[in-house]
């Protein structure tokens, strides 16, 4: 895919994700929550369906596969053959958003066999939009001015006072015991891919997540910090994340 057709779909993936977040505001500035029950417990809102149903109507004017968090369900047998497909989370952060607390995020890949070459991370509260295309550079959007994203020089793991990212809802033992192996760390919190933006924005230096993630969780934010310099590296690898797997949970990783 040549770079025109990619800052193409880039454009379209940006009005979506925007047009996706009005959706989940008008939900989150109301009363009307109606959280249902998936399979797995998590909760599901109102604004889950419709960021969803707002995405996936602007991304079929592409004609690319579309797999969602909450859509249908696609077999390995199809997904497999698949070249180029947008991997989406219409709502990242379910929990950050029935807390009221903000730190929720639109997310939106495109994903060239097993790597993601584009990422939109878009914020429905604070109307930031964070983007990427492979060989094009990151960018932030807020909320009309768009500026780039410097690159990030990987940190020193063994400086004092490294600034560390810890989940808001998911901190555990591992990663507890990861955290106190520096020297005096600064444990920064956030919730959903808001955590991989830190670290593409200087704010932060290393993520480590030793929880269960999906796919969607990840594409576009590791889109964007790729084009920043930085990687999310499986844990105890130097090979970073791969998508489209038969299997669509991720393994544990470290960005840095």
């Amino acid at each position: 895919m040549d770079s025109e057709k990619l800052q193409q779909l880039l454009r379209i993936a940006i009005l979506a994700a925007e047009a996706a977040s009005l959706e989940i505001l008008k939900v989150y500035n109301s009363a009307d929550f109606e959280v249902d029950s998936k399979s797995d417990n998590s909760p599901l809102t109102l604004a889950d369906k419709n960021s969803h149903d707002t995405i996936e109507k602007l991304l079929k004017e592409t004609d690319l596969p579309i797999l969602s968090e909450e859509g249908k369900i696609i077999s390995y047998e199809t997904r497999k053959d698949w070249e180029y497909f947008w991997l989406i989370d219409p709502l990242d952060g379910t929990k950050e958003f029935i807390k009221r607390n903000g730190e929720f995020t639109v997310n939106i890949a495109l994903v060239h066999k097993q790597t993601p070459i584009l990422g939109v991370v878009a914020v429905p509260v604070t109307a930031d939009v964070y983007y990427s295309s492979r060989g094009a550079g990151a960018y932030r959007k807020y909320p009309d001015v768009e500026s780039p994203i410097p690159k990030r020089t990987p940190a020193d793991l063994s400086k004092t006072g490294l600034r560390i990212v810890g989940s808001r809802s998911h901190m555990n033992d591992e990663t507890e015991a990861f955290i106190q192996k520096f020297d005096s760390p600064e444990l920064i919190s956030a919730g959903s891919s808001l955590k991989f933006m830190l670290l593409a924005s200087g704010a932060a230096d290393v993520y480590p997540r030793f929880a269960p993630t999906m796919e969607w969780d990840t594409a576009a934010p590791h889109a964007i910090l790729n084009e920043v310099g930085l990687k999310v590296f499986r844990q105890n690898s130097d090979q970073e994340l791969q998508y489209n797997k038969p299997d669509l949970l991720n393994p544990h990783f470290i960005c840095y």
